[in-house]
């Protein structure tokens, strides 16, 4: 099976049309995607992981219609075949108050197969 942050970091790459990232860089452009994976566990081959998907943008509503598209996005990664269910947990303004960006973040709860 493939890791599940390769498989969800991959697909918003290929998906999204702003850069997405595990981390920030040394100079974060104005709008993109964090990946953060923030809980899992495995039971039978059976994985169940939680990813925060935080989405940057210039301004909260820029920040927002890029939650939308990240949402988007998601949904298509059910079509993959280590995919078996993916569910919004919750999705939300999360503006960083430490850095003063623009953030919107969406929380996934996925179960995955090897």
């Amino acid at each position: 099976m493939m890791l599940a942050e390769k498989l969800v970091l991959d697909h918003l790459s290929q998906t999204l049309n702003v850069p997405v990232y595990m981390e920030h860089q040394a100079k974060d452009p104005q709008s993109f995607v964090i990946v953060e994976r923030v809980g899992g566990s495995v039971t039978d081959h059976i994985h169940r992981v939680s990813f925060a998907i935080q989405s940057y943008g210039s301004t909260l509503l820029t920040a927002c219609e890029l939650n939308e598209k990240v949402k988007q996005a998601m949904d298509l990664l059910i079509e993959s075949d280590s995919v078996v269910s993916l569910s919004l947990d919750s999705d939300y303004n999360h503006t960083d108050t430490s850095t003063k960006r623009y953030r919107y973040q969406a929380v996934y709860d996925l179960v995955l197969f090897d």
